[in-house]
């Protein structure tokens, strides 16, 4: 199919503000999660665009394709946070058609490095995902409600698998068992055992709460890392400092029970400054001593 877009690609190819173009066919069996049953994508980045991202659908004969226009803020998001898993398949496995200035070969080569920064934002955003999908899941469960227990240790898990395969150095996969398997078996083997066991689901759920309390907290400090580093920027913060903090602000709706789970566990400090209003105080947070 690139011989029918590559009228679409050179126009684009032709403008300044395009500084990347790349086409991913589908795979070879009939539905491929990478391009969303599309025979081909078309990702073609750009420097600035009036929105993040435009996608536009073609189709010629029996086949279909899509062209996804990404801004360059768009993209490092996405890396950044993990927000949109196929991004990586596009970028490992696509055909660079243009590349201005190796735009696209210093981003792949990123990519394969997978900088220490990076990596330490992304283990705390699934860190924080982890605590908030194990805590709602272990409510359920103290509620006798096993089968949403269940959806949310599924969840748990994954996140816990996402978390050690950023850890050694790996970007997750689309398919993040196979991948965490060879990396951690530990891991992999909660999760056959809760998927796969015949004990009942009260009793798969309850061995699993005990062995992933010890993984979650052999790995709070790692994943809390760059938490933790932010919050030394400061002696004091309010809740609402974190909020609006650039950094922290990629904790997004996990920022609070995460903030709960550090107090918990030692790491951080609740800091009560009166009020006004007699017996009430404002609550701070500080780095523990």
């Amino acid at each position: 199919m690139e011989d029918i877009l590559r009228p679409i690609y050179q126009e684009r190819a032709s403008q300044a503000n395009t500084i990347g173009i790349m086409l991913v066919e589908k795979k070879p069996q009939k539905v491929s999660p990478t391009t969303d049953t599309f025979d081909s994508i078309l990702l073609i980045i750009v420097r600035n665009g009036e929105r993040p991202v435009y996608v536009k659908h073609y189709s010629y004969d029996d086949k279909k394709a899509a062209m996804h226009i990404v801004t360059e803020a768009q993209l490092n998001e996405w890396m950044l946070l993990g927000n949109n898993r196929k991004i990586f398949d596009w970028l490992y496995e696509g055909k660079v058609i243009f590349d201005r200035n190796d735009f696209i070969q210093h981003l792949k080569k990123e990519l394969r490095d997978f900088p220490f920064y990076g990596r330490k934002v992304k283990m705390g955003i699934e860190f924080a995902h982890l605590i908030r999908r194990y805590r709602d899941g272990k409510a359920f469960f103290e509620e006798f409600h096993y089968l949403d227990a269940y959806n949310h240790v599924i969840h748990s898990l994954h996140h816990l698998a996402r978390l050690a395969i950023i850890e050694n150095g790996f970007h997750p996969e689309v398919t993040v068992w196979p991948q965490v398997k060879h990396i951690d078996p530990e891991i992999y083997k909660l999760y056959e055992e809760l998927v796969s066991s015949e004990e009942t689901m009260e009793k798969r759920l309850e061995l699993l709460f005990l062995a992933s309390e010890f993984l979650i907290h052999s790995r709070t400090q790692v994943g809390s890392f760059h938490f933790l580093s932010v919050l030394e920027e400061r002696e004091v913060w309010t809740f609402n400092d974190m909020m609006e903090h650039k950094e922290l602000a990629v904790y997004s709706v996990d920022l609070s029970i995460l903030v709960e789970y550090l107090i918990e566990k030692n790491y951080i400090e609740v800091v009560l400054v009166e009020t006004k209003g007699q017996g009430i105080y404002h609550r701070y947070y500080k780095m523990a001593q």
